[in-house]
């Protein structure tokens, strides 16, 4: 099996900035994993941005610092994973500087190598969509869960590289009505064209800020 052209780690420096600038540009960078079964790449095709502690849809809003949230305030360029609904992993970037709790969640991406491993993991066809179009569908291909909390993402085996640039497009998050006003907040980026991008559903609170 012939694998993939090795890649390099994208530096710090690419995280240490504002968690809107970090989250637009992420669109096109490729995720890689050099994990024990084998290499995976995905193009990042959507990403969203969380502002704590003044974000409402962040985790560590209000400055909420738990040892779910510690690996926030540490330095950029680190993973912040976290479990949700009781069984899907998500993963995110530490970004801004340290102290600062904000992260860049990675929603989908576009396979590019790995994908038989892919599939075997999500038990679908490696053509399907499905296979990467979502926070926790990624990371279950991939194979990403607590392991990786906290790892250094420019020094591997988890780390983001340089890919092609494409357009992209700007809209509301999703799934976060509990957040009030900072639900309609237009911080969720991604690939218009790319058919891997996670299902829009705008929220009851940005569908009432349209109607006004």
């Amino acid at each position: 099996m012939t694998l993939p052209a090795p890649r390099k780690p994208l530096p710090r420096s690419f995280y240490a900035r504002p968690v809107l600038v970090v989250a637009r540009e992420c669109i096109g960078k490729v995720l890689v994993y050099d994990s024990p079964e084998g290499r995976l790449e995905g193009r990042i095709v959507e990403a969203e941005a969380y502002s704590g502690p003044e974000d409402r849809a962040a985790h560590s809003f209000g400055g909420r610092r738990t040892a779910r949230t510690e690996a926030m305030f540490g330095p950029p360029g680190h993973a912040y994973v976290f479990f949700v609904y009781g069984m899907h992993w998500h993963f995110n970037l530490v970004v801004a500087e340290t102290g600062v709790p904000h992260a860049v969640l990675i929603r989908a991406v576009e396979p590019l190598a790995g994908v038989d491993l892919m599939a075997a993991r999500r038990k679908l066809a490696p053509t399907r969509r499905e296979l990467t179009n979502g926070p926790g569908k990624l990371c279950q291909a991939f194979a990403i869960d607590r392991a990786v909390y906290g790892a250094d993402l420019t020094a591997g085996p988890l780390y983001l590289a340089d890919g092609p640039g494409c357009r992209v497009a700007r809209s509301p998050r999703i799934g976060v009505d509990y957040a009030g006003e900072w639900a309609a907040k237009p911080y969720r980026f991604y690939d218009p064209k790319s058919a891997y991008v996670s299902p829009a559903r705008p929220s009851r609170m940005v569908q009432r800020f349209r109607e006004r």
